[in-house]
């Protein structure tokens, strides 16, 4: 199979949803949503998540569940984990919930990047009404921050959007999460007339975060409109700064949508170098029948008017 006609089917046959994949020193991990109802979960697997592992992001090995579960009144909805490798330790962000509802973020700490994580005891977000898609981003100074996207219910396009704290350590947040990223483009509709928190809302989304460095110059990432259907695409901003501002390109352009017969409703990325040394996008699409959203990886290309995907 040519390297083309890879891009065009996922790279695993399984249910894996947001996937983050962290390059390891032996190859690649893969982390993503495995929910309840994946057709291919087993009833035997009682941890929460899956992780994968590779040596070169074309084949790949199913470890199963990766993360211990929590009490169940804690939540029973686990979503989008990504993995920081800190001082030899492997640190999980993830958010738990219940359903679509009081989804908080979380940090799980394992010795080894297929875990099994336990969870740490910290809600990273307290006060926050919804928070998800947790991205732990450390820059070259060596600062960390954790990008997130939150509800917003301020402002003339009301949903979620995109915020982001400082990491004091990895299992503390220093409580000054700023929204960093607002919608403003009508394909960033989730759903019209949503009610949410007792009123009734054309319901926008931002979401999946991912920050990538490249010079002097950082590209935030980020999937908008509905994951459930062919809205959903992913679309990017940049700024100077990990805290921003973050401007919108001139010219707005979406690195992934759908592409019929390719790509149905892909989005939710993260990007890793592969054993060249080259930039890819790993993101998930819907199968034909959308029972499965699978992982695909795609080459990342980079011009002057910054990041785009070949195909799209």
């Amino acid at each position: 199979m040519s390297a083309v006609d890879r891009e065009h089917v996922p790279v695993h046959p399984g249910y894996l949803a947001d996937p983050f994949v962290l390059r390891t020193g032996d190859g690649y991990a893969a982390y993503g949503t495995f929910p309840p109802d994946a057709p291919d979960r087993s009833p035997d697997d009682v941890r929460e998540l899956r992780v994968l592992t590779s040596p070169d992001l074309e084949h790949w090995t199913d470890h199963g569940g990766a993360l211990e579960p929590l009490p169940v009144e804690s939540g029973t909805d686990y979503w989008a984990p990504e993995v920081a490798e800190v001082d030899g330790r492997f640190w999980m962000y993830y958010s738990v919930g219940h359903g679509v509802h009081d989804h908080h973020l979380r940090v799980a700490a394992a010795d080894v990047a297929t875990g099994p994580f336990v969870d740490c005891g910290v809600d990273l977000t307290p006060d926050a009404r919804f928070a998800i898609d947790p991205h732990p981003f450390r820059d070259d100074d060596g600062s960390w921050y954790l990008y997130h996207a939150h509800d917003v219910l301020e402002g003339d396009r009301v949903g979620t959007m995109l915020a982001v704290d400082r990491l004091v350590s990895p299992t503390q947040v220093a409580g000054e999460a700023r929204t960093i990223l607002r919608p403003d483009d009508d394909w960033q509709i989730f759903l019209r007339q949503r009610e949410m928190y007792g009123q009734v809302y054309d319901w926008h989304t931002l979401e999946g975060p991912f920050v990538r460095r490249r010079g002097d110059r950082l590209y935030c990432f980020f999937s908008g409109g509905n994951w459930q259907n062919e809205t959903y695409g992913v679309s990017w901003a940049e700024a100077d700064h990990p805290l921003g501002p973050w401007r919108l390109p001139a010219v707005p352009r979406r690195v992934l949508h759908t592409v019929e017969g390719w790509a149905l409703g892909p989005g939710h990325n993260s990007v890793v170098t592969d054993p060249s040394g080259a930039d890819v996008i790993v993101y998930h699409a819907w199968d034909h029948e959308r029972l499965r959203r699978r992982m695909y990886v795609s080459p990342l290309l980079w011009d002057d008017d910054g990041p785009h995907v070949p195909g799209f």
